[in-house]
């Protein structure tokens, strides 16, 4: 089957990966009304059409954290990205980097941040949980720094971690080893099986060192997200802010007064976020929460934006309502999971074709343009 678009490429991933891992990709917590809402809050909005506009060269650049891109989106932080494809995490920092945009590396990432530097030169950023071990925090600092990272993204929705019931019944991240049930779910992958797990479970690179952590991705992961401190708050980001002296972004907001805390205390943007609908079900759509935060913070602080994104058409919405750069999750993964680096490559291709001839057709030449027209160009509708 020809793949042509974010879906086809999640059906090719459900199909090529072992269900464990395919369904902690794609769930949720709970009832997973906010992993649906998500992407239904996106056909609540319209996008305004003109004809008949002289042709103009077109842009698809912008400016986010600080710099110019050349697109709109970025790849986010997705975690185990090495265990849905065989050096995964090298393989979607290349297919980024060669595309022109960043990657950030997931705090629970199979491989280091100093192997994707080996891997590939491009612009590199880190996602942070902060850990109950502050020593092992300043360990991945270190790394981040060594490793030329210029953005930390500290995520801060995750204290207390929601109930994911598909990896409840799958037994992912309370297995700490390979079991007989567990080995004959991936024996039936045997495609995956010969590119991931051929020499053994992966582990967890950053944390290899620390005996106390296991052996093995999945014991270290569980070990890891125990860790996860569960009194973090404001006063911590002060603490990270005095050790990191590059961009740090929180990300895991939804709340328009956290996010003017935020920029109270001198961080350089937020993510508008909400764990991909993982933590707080019935939560607020990412989308859905954009407008009223972009309202409090004004026009010039940093606001990202994941959760949903399958469609150009999201993208451009996300940007007309507010957000400066997007960051892609699932929908990266899917291709990571379905084809490896070239399906990266094609899913980054996919949505810049969507994003152009979106535009296009709107009879707008350029993001900065669509940024101007802002809620002219994306309009709320009810659609009963």
């Amino acid at each position: 089957m020809q793949l042509v678009n974010i879906h086809d490429y999640r059906e090719a991933a459900r199909r090529r990966l072992p269900k464990i891992f395919f369904d902690y990709i794609d769930g949720g917590s709970f009832e997973e009304e906010t992993l649906r809402a998500n992407r239904s809050d996106y056909a609540r909005l319209t996008l305004r059409q003109n004809v008949l506009v002289e042709p103009r060269e077109q842009d698809l650049g912008t400016h986010y954290l600080g710099t110019r891109h050349p697109l709109p989106f970025m790849l986010g932080p997705v975690g185990f990205l090495g265990l849905y494809a065989g050096k995964g995490e090298q393989k979607a920092a290349r297919a980024a980097h060669e595309a022109g945009i960043a990657l950030c590396l997931s705090n629970f990432s199979i491989a280091s941040l100093a192997d994707v530097r080996q891997a590939t030169k491009g612009p590199l950023h880190f996602q942070l949980y902060v850990l109950d071990d502050r020593s092992l925090c300043d360990e991945f600092l270190e790394g981040a720094r060594l490793a030329g990272a210029d953005t930390l993204f500290v995520t801060v929705d995750t204290a207390i971690t929601g109930i994911r019931e598909r990896d409840v019944r799958n037994g992912f991240r309370s297995l700490t080893r390979v079991t007989p049930g567990l080995f004959l779910g991936l024996a039936r992958k045997p495609g995956w099986l010969l590119d991931v797990a051929a020499r053994g479970m992966p582990s967890v690179r950053a944390i290899e060192h620390r005996r106390d952590f296991g052996r093995g991705a999945l014991e270290q992961a569980a070990n890891l997200s125990r860790h996860i401190d569960k009194t973090v708050s404001w006063k911590d980001m002060a603490w990270l802010r005095e050790r990191w002296q590059g961009r740090l972004v929180v990300k895991g907001v939804l709340a328009p007064e956290d996010a003017l805390k935020a920029k109270s205390i001198g961080m350089d943007g937020v993510v508008i976020s909400n764990h991909g609908g993982r933590q707080l079900d019935s939560a607020s759509s990412t989308i859905a929460a954009l407008p009223a935060i972009r309202q409090a913070v004004g026009p010039d602080f940093c606001l990202m934006l994941d959760g949903g994104i399958r469609r150009g058409a999201d993208i451009i919405k996300a940007i007309g309502l507010g957000a400066d750069g997007v960051m892609l999750g699932r929908a990266y993964t899917y291709g990571l999971a379905a084809a490896g680096e070239a399906g990266v490559a094609d899913v980054i291709d996919i949505l810049t074709r969507e994003v152009s001839i979106t535009l296009a057709l709107m009879g707008v030449a350029s993001i900065d343009e669509l940024k101007s027209l802002g809620t002219k160009a994306v309009i709320a509708v009810d659609r009963g």
